[in-house]
């Protein structure tokens, strides 16, 4: 059996936790590595998410750590099409069970941030995660 674990890192981009609101989006940064996938994991919906009570999550890109612009079409794969300002899942119709969505990153910049957007009443959270997996290291192992 080949060995991937030493030709991939793992960073947390939204920590597993029951969010209600916004949460504040932390920078991963992908420098030294040629690829990377985020695994978005959703838990059973805390309400029954429509067009007004929702929850979109925006994947945003930077070079700099600074100015992030929202991904379009051509910077990620696995998602059927990217809505305004990048939005990569959302989350508009009932959710009774827990999913996990593999979004490929092929965008190019250093730095990503995934923001869960909250719209509407959310009197109960709904559990939430999402991980990048960092692969093809310029230098392995990987860290």
């Amino acid at each position: 059996m080949r060995d991937l674990a030493s030709l991939i890192s793992a960073a947390a981009l939204l920590p597993a936790a029951t969010y209600a609101a916004d949460n504040t989006p932390a920078a991963v940064d992908l420098d030294g590595y040629e690829s990377a996938v985020i695994f978005l994991h959703v838990g059973v919906g805390g309400i029954t998410f429509d067009a007004t009570n929702k929850i979109e999550f925006k994947l945003t890109h930077s070079d700099d750590n600074t100015t992030y612009d929202a991904v379009a079409d051509g910077d990620v794969q696995g998602v059927a099409s990217i809505g305004t300002g990048g939005i990569v899942k959302a989350l508009t119709a009932a959710h009774a069970a827990d999913d996990v969505t593999k979004i490929g990153y092929m965008g190019g910049r250093r730095y990503l941030k995934l923001l869960a957007d909250f719209s509407g009443t959310h009197g109960t959270g709904t559990p939430l995660a999402a991980a990048v997996v960092k692969g093809n290291p310029r230098f392995a192992p990987a860290p």
